[in-house]
């Protein structure tokens, strides 16, 4: 049984659980139930805490590093850069905008994680003239201590520096790079140890969810679901295609129809690394992108450029805190797609990872990481349909590239 199916069945056992628990309020057996629940939900969010700070650090120091290869296309890198922000920069605004527009989340008052709100302070309101002032002293700080401290964004700037060094000085450099690689390998296979437990903390958190709390929260949640799935599907069908339209000079039928073959393996897996293999395929032998282009744009794009990744991170944060009933200000939101853009950025290429860098976008306006609790229920379904539209925006660059490379090369001749 693959790890989906276990998810699935695991949280319809946890919500039966839940209301079974519910009809037996007061008494020694629920007590004793939403105990050992308690224990389960903490040891697999204690989990993804653990890894969160190792993983962000060495999945950004990898992808950055990997620019190496740009040396040898320096205006093809420049473009994929370009292209990466501008479709990331879209899809944050285009999540949050919509998150802003149905209000997800609001109206409802959930109580099962005050106590960690008790423990998490939320930073007083900034003003814009504050921002940068309190951005430069909370992160260009000690990187160790940045470590100790689980400061993400501090670990995020000192890994993004150790990524251009790297770069900058090539096979100098190319022991730390290896170690680096290796780390991040390793870190990778401990993510994979934990989602093998996701199916036992998936099914405690839910049923203490369901046994706790008032049900209008499942209602808001299936609301979530429905505005961000649209969300997304809105991103993939019409925003990337105007994009491959304009820049690239494609149509986006023809796009579609090149691409068939590994959007449905992207959905299939929802691992946009598994299907890396079939998306340089697909943009070679079916949208005509050089082989040197695909060959560099698409495996960088795996690691860097996550648009669905990064709609799903930003709108689930405001919609925790609209369920928490705190309103996050205008840069309290701008530090939410700050963070949500950079986490997608440390966001590995398999099934779920990305609940892990979900923990970095909450705290970073002091939510508390046990609050995606609320979101793995439909984690796992959401994950398919924004696996899609990053593996989409992956090929979709490569052919935006390849047209400017050529462009560039007649030009030049």
């Amino acid at each position: 049984m693959n790890l989906n199916t276990q998810i699935l069945i695991a949280a319809v056992l946890g919500v039966i659980y839940g209301f079974f628990l519910t009809l037996y309020p007061q008494t020694s057996f629920a007590e004793h139930s939403l105990y050992g629940l308690g224990i389960l939900s903490s040891i697999f969010i204690g989990l993804l805490k653990m890894l969160l700070i190792p993983l962000i650090f060495s999945s950004i120091v990898v992808g950055v590093s990997n620019l190496q290869a740009g040396g040898q296309f320096g205006r093809v890198w420049k473009i994929t850069a370009l292209s990466c922000l501008t479709t990331t920069t879209l899809a944050l605004i285009l999540g949050i905008s919509c998150a802003h527009l149905f209000e997800v989340g609001k109206g409802v008052d959930i109580q099962i994680f005050q106590e960690a709100m008790q423990n998490h302070q939320t930073p007083d309101t900034l003003t814009p003239s504050s921002f940068l002032t309190s951005f430069i002293q909370n992160t260009l700080i000690n990187p160790f201590k940045a470590l100790s401290e689980g400061n993400v964004l501090a670990v995020v700037v000192f890994a993004l520096f150790l990524g251009v060094a790297l770069v900058k000085g090539g096979e100098s450099f190319s022991l730390v790079r290896n170690t680096c690689q290796q780390f991040f390998v390793m870190m990778m296979m401990l993510v994979g140890w934990v989602m093998k437990l996701a199916p036992i903390g998936i099914f405690a958190l839910l049923a203490k969810l369901i046994a706790t709390e008032d049900l209008s929260v499942l209602s808001r949640l299936v609301e979530f679901a429905v505005v961000v799935t649209g969300t997304t599907i809105f991103h993939g069908a019409v925003v990337l295609p105007a994009l491959l339209w304009i820049f690239g000079k494609m149509n986006p039928i023809t796009f579609f129809k090149g691409a068939r073959t590994a959007l449905v393996t992207a959905f299939a897996t929802s691992s946009s690394s598994a299907t890396m293999p079939l998306s340089m395929k697909c943009a070679q032998e079916n949208l005509g992108v050089r082989p040197q282009t695909a060959g560099f744009v698409i495996p960088l794009g795996t690691q860097l450029n996550m648009d669905g990744t990064a709609l799903y991170e930003a709108a689930a944060a405001l919609f925790i805190a609209n369920l928490m009933g705190l309103d996050l200000s205008l840069t309290q939101q701008i530090i939410v797609c700050l963070t949500a853009m950079i986490a997608s950025l440390g966001a590995p290429g398999i099934p779920s990872a990305g609940m892990v860098t979900m923990i970095m976008v909450l705290q970073s306006v002091g939510l508390p990481a046990e609050a995606i609790a609320i979101l793995l229920p439909i984690d796992r379904v959401l994950d398919t349909v924004r696996t899609v539209v990053n593996v989409q925006g992956d090929m979709m660059i490569s052919v935006v590239v390849d047209r400017y490379a050529k462009q560039a090369e007649v030009e030049s001749s």
